[in-house]
């Protein structure tokens, strides 16, 4: 029936993905493609990227390039202007995680390598497609996470930029608003991809740090279930979407939480012993 139909399908509309070659990325493109959407299959990795576009067929596309160049993403955005004659969606979703490290021992290249990545290339994705956006009254994902607003002992950066890229897409609904156009936000507790697997199961300080949150938090989604998330979230123009569900309530409470949460955490002695101890092996690696 007509009234049952989503807002805004995605069929026959043209969708650039970053961090597309795999992970959330790819199962996004997957998803979207198998809706209708043609692609514009984006990441770093060459390979990853044609390897994807080639198994979707028809309607997808690869481009390599690094969100963090922003004169790359600009070429990007006209490339695939270019290409499929318009621009309606785009999910700025490439991310890094750092390695375990305290604000005090982290390399500070380490540092920037994230905001570079994680947040400013959110905006490198955004700003050259603006106006294509507009023009088409489309819609906007970034790509934040539940660690925008949870505890970012020992891993500094990556809550740091989630927690901009949160900021950066609340402004952004509200600007394009007067355009007509869409945007939102995509926040995900543990999302078990490689490079989850990488930073926490493959990583003893990973695993420690894992073992401090509560049990709802510590609930693992796949990475098909993290597409679906931002892709129900597109056809519903939805101004952000939570996965799992555990962090919901946490979403709306932080205010509460965090006051508390971060009280406990600075008298917690597991805490402490498990950050110098991240803080001596970050000065050996450093050596």
């Amino acid at each position: 029936m007509e009234w049952m139909k989503p807002p805004y399908p995605v069929r026959d509309r043209v969708v650039l993905i970053t961090g597309a070659g795999q992970g959330i990325g790819a199962e996004t493109a997957r998803l979207l493609h198998a809706r209708g959407a043609e692609i514009a299959v984006v990441d770093i990795d060459t390979v990853a990227a044609e390897s994807l576009a080639k198994t979707l067929g028809d309607r997808a596309f690869p481009i390599a390039a690094d969100v963090a160049d922003r004169g790359q993403m600009a070429s990007v955005v006209e490339e695939v202007v270019n290409r499929f004659g318009q621009l309606d969606v785009v999910v700025a979703n490439a991310g890094v995680v750092p390695a375990p490290a305290t604000l005090r021992s982290m390399d500070a290249s380490a540092f920037d390598r994230v905001l570079d990545i994680n947040l400013i290339g959110v905006f490198n994705t955004v700003h050259p497609a603006l106006d294509h956006v507009i023009r088409a009254r489309g819609h906007i994902v970034v790509v934040s996470s539940c660690a925008a607003f949870a505890p970012g002992m020992g891993g500094a950066p990556y809550m740091i930029s989630k927690a901009g890229v949160e900021q950066l897409g609340r402004a952004l609904r509200v600007e394009l608003s007067a355009h007509r156009a869409t945007a939102g936000i995509a926040y995900f507790g543990i999302v078990d991809t490689a490079m989850t697997r990488n930073t926490l199961d493959d990583n003893e300080i990973g695993r420690r740090l894992e073992e401090l949150l509560p049990w709802p938090l510590k609930t693992r989604i796949t990475a098909e279930q993290a597409a679906r998330t931002i892709a129900d979230g597109i056809e519903h123009r939805a101004a952000r979407t939570i996965a799992p569900a555990g962090w919901q309530p946490y979403a709306l409470f932080r205010g509460l939480i965090n006051t508390v949460l971060d009280g406990a955490l600075t008298r917690d002695p597991r805490v402490h012993a498990l950050l110098r101890e991240v803080e001596a092996r970050t000065v050996v690696r450093s050596r």
